[in-house]
């Protein structure tokens, strides 16, 4: 613990005991001179603060001020009951702002008392209460425009994140401002009582004598007591005005880039207009009415002039705008183009017709950019990698029902979408037909009806699949974004998910990175692992695995059968949930011919077939894959380790959804039944 946050511990605990240890007058005389300078620091502190936020810590210290008011009241109690005599500080409040009359004093400290009280407290109070409600209702609001600058582009993850942030610190805010702005109300309402029983009480002791031993009469108890009582309530008063006022300019503060002296003065004196009109009605009422004219009509003639002046400066002001407009539209014209900006390409891009704009626009009740973000979140969850920005952007190119999906700045995919009607896909199962739009589904393929939104309910009474168009284009989305990740992820994103590892496992990180492995080494494996659909959330053991083969294994292709078998668990867990599961087989001889056909070079082995073989392997394949289809089930091969990622790369542009996969990466208590052996036709 450091020496402020020790001497911040001693001040309140010092605080405390003032209220047990009676204090020396000139010690009291210092401290409710520093009560006056801390209520006028934090009044000129929030009254120059940018932002509410820049006095975040404002409700901890109003509850320490308070306190330390009260401690200081019951201090000059103490010393006006016993004494007689509180010091010179109350004792100048009591002759001389109260002109040292006791009427007088009294009216002035209620007066002072109805303000605060009446006035500032009561409206400040109303306005933290309101204000940290609406605060609250407008988070999800809040955070769903941050989630859609974020997807947009417009912001990158670390704003989105400070954003985020200070939303949370605004709710938190003016949360405890609701409840801060009691000590204020319970501060006013606490002097009026002290207040007053100084007063009897003062007068009960000096009557009597028992604080000075001398009685006195009521007159002289009334008058040495009262005036005292009456400065002690106003040196405390005042200090309780400045904070208040303090509080109230706190939650009543917008948020604004320049000071609030500048703001102010352009907000009331911006309108030339109404200061014109203003001095013209001061004028008047100094000649017409019995007014003291030579106060209202050269203060309302001032007015005058600086409307007039105002104006003039308005005008040449708009004058100067259009012409700088028009000098920078012709150095823009003249200047040659940067073309720097032109040649980035975004990683993912979804492109849309005019007619599609309400999917997209939340005003117009469309949802889209929400989807976006939850495909982001579910393809980061399903394959552990990070998913770049999904930028969205009108095309007027395109027809006003089409979308494109574009991967680093080509066309991946397209579809057709009919506004204001549902896609009604038949499973298989219904016999039954409906009336609609003939069309195909976009990304499988498969035949679909456009139907209208009052078919909807009887389409899936009857069996249909029935999806609205942002379904359709979320999942056509979805599909794409897994089918290229292998080739978005880049070497950054590959250090950030290393460096999110190494902060529980700093140990295998440095082993690995860079002394075994670089970061491009390893974006490869990671790659191979994604094209295939392979998750790499488990991390851990990915890196664990590359640690132990890498000492010997060089290449890539090699490092992820590896670590594929590593992850035989979730492969298994991935392809074979059923209790009974079908497979196809590769023909040994096939699988004899396939290594001794593979050739080694500097930049790795590749497989040399002889064409023939290849057509013959391609129309063997086909037909064990149409057995299978047919009954129903997603097409499997197992094969040897050492053939595997061979055969898979031999296969991927004929078949590129096939699951090949080794013996090795499957489970043994995984119940597999072969149905067909692939080999040559």
């Amino acid at each position: 613990m450091n020496i402020r946050e020790m001497s911040l511990g001693a001040v309140i605990v010092a605080i405390i005991i003032f209220i047990i240890i009676p204090l020396p007058t000139p010690l009291l005389d210092f401290l409710l001179m520093l009560n006056i300078s801390l209520a006028l620091l934090i009044l000129l502190n929030t009254l120059y603060s940018s932002e509410p936020l820049d006095m975040s810590l404002f409700p901890t210290v109003l509850l320490i001020t308070t306190l330390f008011r009260m401690v200081l009241n019951v201090s000059t109690t103490r010393l006006i009951l016993l004494r007689g005599y509180a010091g010179e500080v109350v004792n100048t409040f009591g002759g001389f702002v109260a002109g040292g009359n006791m009427v007088v004093g009294i009216i002035i400290f209620i007066i002072i008392v109805i303000v605060n009280f009446m006035v500032i407290t009561k409206g400040s109070e109303r306005v933290a209460e309101v204000t940290a409600r609406f605060t609250l209702d407008a988070m999800p609001g809040k955070q769903m425009a941050i989630d859609a600058d974020l997807n947009a582009g417009i912001i990158d993850e670390i704003e989105a994140k400070a954003r985020r942030k200070k939303i949370q610190d605004e709710s938190n805010f003016y949360g405890a401002m609701d409840g801060a702005s009691k000590f204020v109300k319970g501060d006013a309402v606490a002097g009026i009582l002290i207040t007053f029983i100084n007063i009897i009480a003062g007068l009960a002791l000096g009557v009597t004598g028992l604080a000075t031993g001398t009685p006195l009469s009521i007159g002289e108890a009334a008058s040495k007591y009262t005036i005292m009582t009456i400065g002690d309530g106003l040196v405390s008063q005042i200090p309780a005005l400045l904070i208040s006022t303090a509080t109230g300019i706190l939650v009543t503060k917008a948020t604004s880039e320049s000071e609030i002296s500048a703001t102010l003065a352009k907000q009331l004196f911006s309108q030339p207009v109404a200061l014109t009109i203003a001095g013209g009605i001061i004028v008047f009422m100094g000649v017409v009415t019995p007014l003291p004219w030579y106060i209202f009509v050269p203060f309302g003639l001032f007015l005058i002039y600086c409307g007039t002046v105002m104006n003039r400066k308005a005008l040449i002001a708009d004058i100067e705008t259009e012409i700088n407009a028009e000098d920078v539209e012709a150095e823009a014209v003249r200047r040659p183009e940067n073309v720097i900006s032109l040649l980035n390409v975004d990683p993912i891009l979804l492109l849309f017709g005019y007619g599609l704009i309400p999917l997209v626009d939340s005003s117009q009740g469309g949802d889209l950019l929400d989807r976006v973000v939850m495909i982001r979140r579910q393809v980061a969850l399903e394959l552990g990698t990070i998913v770049p920005m999904i930028h969205l952007r009108d095309d007027i190119k395109l027809a006003p029902n089409q979308y494109k999906i574009l991967i680093k700045g080509v066309e991946a995919a397209s579809g057709d979408i009919m506004f204001n009607h549902y896609m009604a896909m038949n499973p298989g199962t219904v016999e039954e037909e409906i009336d609609g739009i003939e069309t195909i589904e976009p990304y499988l393929g498969l035949p679909a009806l456009w139907i209208a939104e009052n078919q909807r309910e009887r389409a899936e009474a009857m069996g249909y699949t029935v999806v609205d168009p942002p379904a359709i284009i979320a999942t056509h989305m979805t599909e794409i974004i897994r089918g290229h990740l292998y080739e978005l992820l880049s070497r950054q994103d590959t250090q950030t998910l290393i460096d999110n590892v190494k902060e529980n496992h700093p140990v295998l990180v440095e082993e690995l990175v860079p002394k075994l492995m670089s970061v491009g080494e390893i974006q490869k494996v990671l790659s191979n692992l994604l094209r295939e659909g392979i998750s790499i959330r488990d991390l851990v053991t990915i890196l664990e695995t590359l640690a132990d083969y890498s000492h010997t294994v060089r290449d890539a292709d090699t490092l992820t059968e590896y670590v594929r078998q590593a992850l035989r668990r979730a492969i298994t867990r991935q392809y074979f949930e059923d209790s009974s599961n079908t497979v196809l087989t590769l023909d040994p001889e096939l699988e004899q011919r396939i290594l001794s056909s593979v050739q080694h070079t500097e930049q790795g082995p590749y497989l040399a077939l002889d064409p023939a073989l290849t057509r013959s392997v391609f129309e063997n394949l086909n037909e064990q894959m149409r057995k299978l289809t047919s009954m129903g089930v997603q097409p499997i091969i197992l094969t040897s380790p050492m053939v595997r990622v061979y055969f898979k790369r031999l296969v991927e542009q004929a078949a590129p959804d096939l699951v090949v996969l080794s013996y090795n990466e499957v489970e043994p208590s995984a119940e597999i039944q072969s149905v067909g052996m692939v080999g040559v036709a």
